[in-house]
């Protein structure tokens, strides 16, 4: 099927492909990106528009020798076929397949673990200063898309980088649409610069006519470098790169493969740090990518002559995300104080629809999570009351904003934290297993988490119409469960929810969010084996109602007593183990079983597969649980 590909079978292998045949190299490598994405879903408008650009990094690179570091890692699909992966791109993002991210343990030309945006630069900081104190000339090259731009953590390197003496070449990816379309001031500085081609063309021409006068040449073109600031800043306004102290070359077409490999060795002959401004189009090759960028950014397998879902979204099906952007929008029509601050996920965290009902009450920040949630407490500060919307797994990065400048004060900043717990395929890097532990532990935020939809629009209203406090909600990624026959609504704060309880009962389930349907049919199936049982929905992760656990514990006469503590997250930190913290300090005669997550960094694989393999599963609490009572 393929006649160029076919000979990449190893690092390096490209640089024995003849220059004329790049481009049918380039257009093997999207017939194998489609082939195998559209069968297990992926990154896949990323991955199209970086072909080019991924081949030219590797013509100037000896791998693994060299460094090459992706920033998110989402594009690096490309990486791994022309590293000779190509023939297991069909275990993509599958169990014990290649994962959609680098990563160091598969393959040693993986320089970088990555999966959070903004990281690249400073780790190719790190690797360039480590290869100049040990007189090393590894080169080192870090990929980062625009969207990326918005993060500060990007700008701290840079601010770092110009003290740099040895070469780093820093490749702006600029396809002008990260996730959802760009947002804020440096959307805009890019608009300027990719309008700026006439300036290099300029000062190219400047500098070969100056070369051939006699004597004075050479000194005036010293002279006007000594001055080129001002020509920089008279062509191209706000020069910000060079002004930071990186030497930028570009705008350069991403997707002309001679010309990316004389940009990047004329990059790297200049032994500094600098920036190579690449256009490219997002979804290149791919007509549905290319039009529909964003829907093909993150994809289930998909038919490639249509481009439509293999498995349609069935539209009575309703997910966690869905029960959330419908909610807000209803709360937006009765409360005109709300307003709602994502991190560039509006389609992500179902705030689409908010975003075109409430334009003057929605906030996009960027990839910017940090500063989303300080900017949400100055909004409080100001008398509105913030809904920010973020993964788990990113909400991760604004830590010291949450305990800060949110909770020290108290601000009444309203947390919908999605994707909480295994979301699967993506991997550890987006696991959202962490949030009970680290949200917990910080004084004066109360964190809940809902059984179903209707609790979860339950929670919302009471935190958003009745708190006056920090409040967070997590939720799992995927369709709600539906617990109609046994929900009840009325939140209090603190108090967690019967389900139904037996005073004879020989295993207590204490279930939180995600966890309290596989605990109730754990339960129901214990029963019908004639294990009596009783089912409590915690409700809260903070405060933990204490004191239904303990008349609970006291009111249970059974001799062999069992709390199983139920609750989708690492075991550290968790619920579980603050719930046997307090057993054991009450010294009450009862075991504790904490069905979590181990203290692991949980690999990429289908959401139930994984949920069986660490025992989160019904048959497996029910085996567990049985055998301890026997």
């Amino acid at each position: 099927m393929y006649s160029i590909l076919e000979n990449i079978n190893k690092p390096n292998d490209i640089k024995n492909i003849d220059a004329k045949d790049y481009k049918k190299l380039a257009t093997e490598i999207r017939a194998c990106l489609l082939k195998n994405v559209s069968k297990t879903g992926g990154h896949l408008a990323s991955n199209l528009g970086i072909v080019e650009i991924t081949m030219a990094l590797h013509l100037c690179s000896n791998l693994p020798e060299d460094k090459i570091i992706w920033d998110v890692g989402h594009q690096s699909y490309v990486h791994k076929i022309l590293t000779g992966r190509w023939r297991e791109l069909g275990t993509l993002r599958q169990y014990d397949g290649l994962s959609g991210f680098p990563q160091m343990k598969e393959s040693d030309t993986d320089a970088f673990d990555t999966g959070h945006a903004t990281t690249s630069v400073s780790a190719a900081l790190g690797y360039a200063h480590a290869y100049s104190i040990q007189n090393m000339d590894n080169k080192v090259f870090a990929v980062i898309g625009d969207g990326s731009l918005t993060g500060g953590m990007f700008y701290e390197a840079l601010n770092n980088a110009a003290s740099l003496k040895s070469n780093m070449v820093i490749v702006l990816n600029d396809n002008n649409m990260s996730i959802a379309n760009n947002v804020g001031g440096m959307s805009r500085y890019l608009t300027k610069l990719r309008t700026a081609s006439q300036y290099k063309n300029l000062k190219d021409n400047i500098e070969e006519t100056l070369k051939k006068m006699p004597y004075i040449g050479d000194q005036v073109i010293e002279k006007i470098r000594r001055s080129k600031s001002s020509l920089k800043h008279l062509v191209i306004p706000g020069m910000l790169f060079e002004d930071m102290g990186l030497t930028y070359i570009g705008p350069v077409d991403g997707h002309n493969v001679n010309e990316l490999v004389s940009t990047f060795k004329h990059a790297l002959n200049l032994n500094k740090p600098v920036i190579v401004h690449v256009r490219t189009v997002k979804g290149k090759g791919y007509k549905f990518a290319e039009k529909y960028p964003s829907k093909f950014h993150g994809i289930d397998p998909f038919n490639i002559k249509t481009g439509e879902l293999k498995k349609s979204k069935d539209e009575s099906v309703r997910s966690y995300t869905d029960v959330f952007g419908n909610k807000m929008c209803s709360m937006a029509k009765e409360n005109d104080r709300l307003v709602a601050v994502c991190a560039a996920m509006p389609h992500g965290t179902g705030l689409i629809d908010f975003s075109k009902q409430f334009k003057d009450r929605f906030f996009d920040v960027g990839i910017a999570e940090e500063h989303a949630v300080t900017f949400a407490a100055g909004l409080a500060a100001g008398g509105m009351v913030p809904v920010v919307a973020i993964y788990s797994t990113f909400l991760q990065r604004s830590y010291d904003q949450i305990i800060h400048d949110v909770c020290k004060c108290g601000h009444h900043v309203v947390f919908a934290v999605d994707r909480a717990g295994i979301v699967g395929n993506d991997g550890e890097t987006h696991q959202g297993i962490y949030d009970i532990s680290f949200l917990t532990s910080i004084p004066g935020l109360t964190v809940m988490a809902p059984k179903d939809g209707n609790e979860l629009e339950a929670m919302l209203d009471y935190a958003v119409n009745e708190c006056d406090s920090p409040v967070a909600i997590r939720y799992p990624r995927g369709s709600v469960v539906d617990m109609d026959n046994v929900n009840s609504c009325n939140i209090n704060m603190g108090k967690c929810e019967i389900i139904h309880e037996d005073a004879m009962a020989e295993a207590v389930f204490l279930a939180l969010g995600s966890m309290v349907n596989v605990a109730k049919k754990a339960a129901d199936e214990l029963s019908r084996e004639g294990i009596k049982t009783t089912l409590v929905n915690l409700r809260f992760a903070k405060p933990l109602d204490m004191d239904c656990i303990d008349r609970i514990i006291a009111d249970n006469k059974a001799a062999n007593k069992l709390l199983v503590i139920l609750e989708e997250n690492t075991e550290n930190g968790g619920v579980a183990e603050k719930i046997a913290a307090h057993v054991n300090y009450m010294d009450e005669n009862i075991r504790c079983l904490g069905i979590n997550l181990p203290d692991a960094y949980i690999e990429h694989g289908n959401q139930n597969f994984l949920r069986e393999k660490y025992g989160l599963s019904e048959n497996e609490i029910v085996n567990r649980v049985r055998s301890m009572i026997q």
